[in-house]
């Protein structure tokens, strides 16, 4: 598995970031394993949530805004780079993984993996944006490994706003996860996988519509297991005396709202986000 990331890789200073981006706030739920699992490491994240979301836009759109972000960050200096949500990992994962002479990582494998090894009954529900579902990237990767298994895939479009518009506590948001959700309930699954990185924002709803029988994967925090992996791998795992410079939080929309969403769910002591602009870091 490790040779596809080894082809053309410079030589990686392990002081530097690990950088992070997603559509919107959602991947700040992979940041939050991040600084849980890898507490020596420094973490850049940039949310694009002035063109959140980005499920419902066509393909080469979002490979165009996948890759402004990433150019972003390499001007940083990252040393690897995760790709924290899953409808631009569905669309541009191989296409940056193939241009980028660092370790690129998505969020579809480590769920899909995970799954695989939950499952009882070989059952496995997929949730996710409509991007992501059409894609049909977390049913190709189950299928290639178990042939076997039943897969049931439902978009959710209405989830993502929900969450970037920090209402997942409210009761609007609840009524809109169980009717979504009731589809599923027929379908005898015992593993179901939150194909989107804004989904566990919602995990609490998500778990009572679909009852504790049903094992929920988050695909962001088995992502971060990878990331471990990679940094043992490359020999650029950070030492604890090394990290002085703080994280660093960027996004295209609201600093406001994307830090009221980043401060309720990371709980960081002194957390500051900065806008930034993407239009000219184009492919």
């Amino acid at each position: 598995m490790l040779k596809k990331y080894c082809k053309g890789l410079i030589d990686l200073n392990k002081h530097e970031a690990i950088g992070f981006i997603d559509s919107g706030v959602g991947g700040l739920t992979v940041v939050k394993e991040a600084l849980r699992q890898l507490p020596n490491e420094r973490l850049i994240y940039l949310g694009d949530t002035a063109r959140c979301p980005y499920g419902p836009r066509p393909a080469e759109q979002v490979i165009q805004f996948t890759w402004e972000m990433t150019n972003f960050l390499l001007e940083k200096k990252i040393k690897m780079l995760v790709i924290a949500c899953n409808t631009a990992t569905a669309v541009a994962l191989e296409e940056i993984k193939a241009q980028l002479n660092i370790p690129v990582v998505g969020v579809i494998l480590p769920g899909t993996r995970a799954a695989l090894k939950a499952t009882k009954n070989n059952r496995i529900g997929v949730i996710g944006t409509a991007g992501t579902i059409k894609s049909s990237a977390y049913e190709e990767a189950l299928k290639s490994k178990a042939p076997s298994t039943f897969v049931s895939s439902l978009a959710c479009p209405k989830f993502v706003p929900i969450v970037e518009s920090n209402e997942f506590h409210s009761s609007v948001a609840k009524k809109i996860v169980s009717e979504t959700l009731n589809p599923l309930q027929l379908k005898k699954l015992d593993t179901l996988i939150l194909g989107c990185t804004h989904y566990p924002l919602l995990r609490p709803l998500i778990q009572n519509v679909m009852g504790n029988q049903v094992t929920l994967i988050d695909s962001g925090a088995e992502t971060v297991s990878e990331v471990s992996m990679l940094l043992d791998y490359f020999d650029i795992a950070n030492s604890p005396q090394s990290k002085n410079e703080p994280n660093e939080f960027y996004t295209t929309g609201s600093a406001n709202m994307f830090k009221t969403i980043a401060d309720d769910w990371l709980n960081l002591e002194k957390l500051t986000v900065q806008q930034v602009r993407l239009s000219q870091f184009n492919r």
